[in-house]
C-alpha cells in the first residue's frame, strides 16, 4: 500500500467518525432542541426523534447529621445551664435527703439565674450554683414570680454567659426540640429529646379547671421522658434558639408537664431584672376564655374572657375585697378588651393584665347581657 492511498484511508476514517459522532450530538440535543421551538415543532420528522428521549434533572443529595445539630445546640447553650443546690438552714448535719438539686438558667451577665420553683426548694434554704464541675457560688433567692412560678436567686459574678428567649415566637407544633438539665447529684449535662407538641391556649397555671387572672395562660404540651428531672431546664430547637422552660403544676391529681413559652418567660425576666415582684398586679377573678366551641354550643362570642363559676356562685368567681369586687364586676360578665387590647386566644386575659403594675388603672370593655360598657378598675 502506498504512503498516498494510506493517506486516503485514513482521512476517510476521520470523516466517518466525525460524522458519526456529529450524528449522535443531533439525535441526543440538536434536533430535540429543534422540534420545541415554534418553528420546526411541526416537522413530524422531527418529533420523532424526541419520541425516546428522557429528560433527566440533575439533583444533588445533602446530608444533615443529626448529631452535629444537637452538638450545635449544646456549644450555644450548656455553658448557660448551672446546677442548683438547695439544702435547708437548720440542717447542721447535711442529711443527705434533705439535699435537693435542680436546673437554673443563667439570664444575665451579672449572675442573675432562673428556674422553676418546684426544682429547689423555697423555704429556709441556703443555694450553692455550680457552674461547673469546678467552679461554684452562694446564692440568695431574690423573689418569685407568682403569674409563672419561675424563681430568681442571684450569685456575685459578672461576665458570666447568659441565655437569650428573644428568638421567633412563632413555634410550631411537630418541630425537633432538645430539653438540657442540669439536676443531678453532681454537674452533669443531661439531654432529653422530644417534638413539640401542640400549643394549649387554655391551659392555665392555676391547677384548676377555671383560669385565674394572676396566672399564666398558654403553653406548649410536651412529652419529655422523666419531666420531674427536667424542672427549669430550657427547651431549644435544633436552630439554637431558646424556646420555652419546662414547668409543672398538680392538675386532676397528676403532675401536667409543660413549656412556658419566651414570649412570656421575656416579660418575666424584664420585671426580675427590675426586682419587681411586689409590682405584680392583681385582678381576683376566675375566667374562661371563649373559644369558637362556645360560640357553637351557647351562642357566645369566641373571643373574651367570661367571669363564671360552674355552681353559680359569685364568690367563687370573683374573690372577695379584690379589684375586680371593688370596681363592681359580676359574675357572667364576659371582659372584651383592656385598655383597648382584645381578648383571644393569642392574647389572653391574665397575660394582658400581667403586663401591668400593681396600682396601675385599667378599662375594661364588658358585655353584660346585651349592653356593652366600660369599667375602670384599678389594680
Amino acid at each position: 500500500m502506498t504512503k498516498k492511498n494510506l493517506k486516503k484511508i485514513i482521512f476517510c476514517a476521520l470523516v466517518i467518525m466525525l460524522g458519526g459522532f456529529g450524528g449522535i450530538l443531533a439525535d441526543k440535543y440538536f434536533f430535540p432542541y429543534l422540534s420545541t421551538t415554534k418553528w420546526f415543532s411541526n416537522y413530524e420528522f422531527l418529533k420523532k426523534t424526541t419520541e425516546n428521549v428522557t429528560i433527566i434533572n440533575k439533583t444533588e443529595q445533602i446530608t444533615v447529621k443529626e448529631d452535629d445539630s444537637i452538638n450545635k445546640i449544646s456549644n450555644q447553650i450548656i455553658s448557660t445551664v448551672v446546677n442548683i443546690v438547695s439544702y435547708p438552714d437548720n440542717d447542721k448535719l447535711r442529711n443527705i435527703t434533705s439535699i435537693k438539686n435542680g436546673t437554673g438558667i443563667i439570664v444575665s451577665s451579672d449572675g442573675l439565674i432562673m428556674t422553676y420553683a418546684k426544682a429547689i426548694d423555697l423555704e429556709n434554704t441556703t443555694y450553692k450554683i455550680l457552674l461547673d464541675e469546678n467552679n461554684f457560688y452562694d446564692a440568695k433567692l431574690i423573689g418569685v414570680d407568682t403569674f409563672s412560678n419561675l424563681a430568681f436567686l442571684k450569685i456575685e459574678a459578672n461576665n458570666l454567659p447568659s441565655i437569650s428567649f428573644n428568638g421567633s415566637d412563632d413555634s410550631t407544633s411537630g418541630k425537633k426540640i432538645v430539653a438540657i438539665g442540669n439536676s443531678g447529684k453532681t454537674y452533669s449535662i443531661r439531654y432529653s429529646a422530644s417534638i413539640l407538641g401542640n400549643f394549649d391556649p387554655y391551659f392555665n397555671l392555676s391547677g384548676q379547671t377555671l383560669s385565674s387572672s394572676e396566672k399564666l395562660e398558654g403553653v406548649y404540651i410536651s412529652d419529655f421522658v422523666s419531666g420531674e428531672s427536667l424542672l427549669g431546664s430550657p427547651v431549644v430547637d435544633y436552630a439554637g434558639q431558646a424556646i420555652g422552660v419546662i414547668g409543672s403544676i398538680e392538675k386532676d391529681g397528676k403532675d401536667a408537664f409543660f413549656e412556658i413559652p419566651a414570649k412570656q418567660i421575656r416579660l418575666v425576666i424584664e420585671r426580675a431584672l427590675k426586682n419587681e415582684f411586689n409590682q405584680i398586679p392583681e385582678l381576683g377573678i376566675y375566667y374562661r376564655s371563649l373559644s369558637r366551641t362556645d360560640a357553637l354550643a351557647n351562642g357566645l362570642r369566641d373571643k373574651g374572657a367570661i367571669i363564671y363559676s360552674a355552681s353559680g356562685q359569685v364568690g367563687l368567681a370573683i374573690l372577695a375585697n379584690s379589684p375586680a369586687q371593688k370596681a363592681n364586676l359580676k359574675l357572667n360578665d364576659i371582659i372584651i378588651s383592656v385598655n383597648d387590647q382584645e381578648i383571644n386566644i393569642e392574647n389572653t386575659l391574665s397575660n394582658i393584665i400581667y403586663s401591668f403594675k400593681k396600682g396601675d388603672e385599667i378599662t375594661l370593655k364588658v358585655l353584660r347581657g346585651e349592653d356593652e360598657i366600660e369599667i375602670k378598675v384599678q389594680l
